[in-house]
């Protein structure tokens, strides 16, 4: 009897001691020694004084971001052992300004994805349709600007974590074609390195054969008298990447991670059209928990395609690496202001950092 009320006296102390442990905010070790699931986040924010702009590195491709009100606050992601450190920002309507925040990841269970790394214009043979195509960033002038912001941010950003990292991944259109799937890693196979060398001469060889001709602009059409302008955009939209102007399966070709990327044979890339659930499935099984997202277009692709942040963010800790992507810009020789634009409006809901701000640690390194 004295036993047993011994034993029920000590598991009612652990469970209230447990209740009160966790009322004042207190973690307590699991079971098996790891991190508690949860745990009381301080949400105290401490005013910034003259802090220098937010994604200023690289200003010719994104203008930096200026706001008045900024904040500090506490560490959000703390990882045991954490060897990577990525200091993040996000905009809040309700406390009127920018939050910054540092952020302890640990490398291995973190994952770099670049959203849309077309091969467009960049001598593999996939290149914009003459007179009046449509690809990419739009115009083959835009591409080569694309092009050199991915050679001279993205890559060598992707090549410093390569070797850290728990997994580098890229998003291309379409499905694992026959082709692609000699040349690329996929979640689903792992070419040989001569099957690799037989891949790249039959992508060459697919590219190089299509006809990259359209028709010319349209010359004439007929507009009502009463709603001209709706008959018109009709007729002549703003943007029109069908077969008309594209050449019919120019979309069907099997589209390359562009050559400013250097893709290592452990790289993964993922099919638009297989849909988010194998993307996540594999990231979950490599033990990712943490992505850091990088690739184009700002306002489109990066958000809302298989590897946008739209999908990647219902299942994982999300950084937007802010200064290695660039937005669509019509109407504008620059992608600077939208850029800027578009991660500000990300930042609601996303955070945001930059290269500069995701750091090895020594040990790391």
């Amino acid at each position: 009897m004295t036993e047993r009320w011994t034993s029920s006296f000590w598991n009612s102390l652990v469970r209230r001691s447990t209740i009160l442990a966790i009322g004042f905010g207190i973690l307590l070790p699991s079971a098996s020694g790891q991190q508690p699931e949860t745990r009381t986040y301080k949400n105290s924010l401490v005013k910034l004084v003259d802090p220098a702009p937010l994604l200023n590195d690289h200003p010719e491709f994104v203008q930096p971001v200026i706001e008045d009100t900024r904040y500090e606050a506490p560490v959000l992601v703390n990882d045991e052992g954490a060897d990577l450190t990525v200091r993040a920002w996000r905009f809040s309507y309700n406390a009127r300004g920018i939050i910054e925040m540092p952020n302890n990841l640990l490398a291995k269970e973190t994952a770099v994805v670049m959203v849309h790394p077309w091969g467009i214009d960049d001598g593999q043979g996939w290149d914009t349709p003459e007179p009046a195509g449509v690809a990419d960033f739009c115009t083959p002038t835009k591409n080569h600007l694309a092009a050199r912001h991915t050679s001279e941010v993205i890559n060598p950003f992707i090549k410093s974590l390569r070797s850290h990292v728990g997994c580098v991944m890229f998003s291309l259109p379409g499905t694992e074609d026959p082709i692609r799937k000699l040349v690329y890693r996929s979640v689903n196979s792992t070419p040989t390195a001569q099957q690799r060398e037989q891949g790249a001469k039959e992508l060459s060889a697919k590219l190089k054969n299509f006809d990259y001709r359209g028709e010319p602009l349209v010359a004439e059409f007929s507009v009502s008298s009463k709603t001209p302008v709706i008959d018109y955009f009709k007729q002549f939209p703003g943007l029109d990447a069908g077969a008309k102007y594209n050449n019919a399966g120019f979309w069907q070709q099997p589209i390359p991670v562009t050559r400013d990327i250097t893709v290592h044979p452990d790289d993964i890339v993922i099919y638009d059209a297989d849909g988010y659930g194998p993307m996540r499935d594999y990231l979950k099984k490599q033990g990712i928990r943490h992505v850091l997202l990088t690739g184009y277009a700002t306002d489109m692709c990066f958000c809302k395609t298989t590897a946008g942040y739209d999908n990647l963010s219902k299942d994982f800790n999300v950084f937007l690496v802010g200064d290695a992507t660039l937005a669509t810009f019509p109407s504008n020789n620059t992608p600077r202001y939208t850029t800027n634009a578009h991660i500000s409006f990300a930042a609601l809901n996303q955070l945001v950092t930059q290269v500069s701000w995701v750091k090895l640690s020594e040990a790391a390194k």
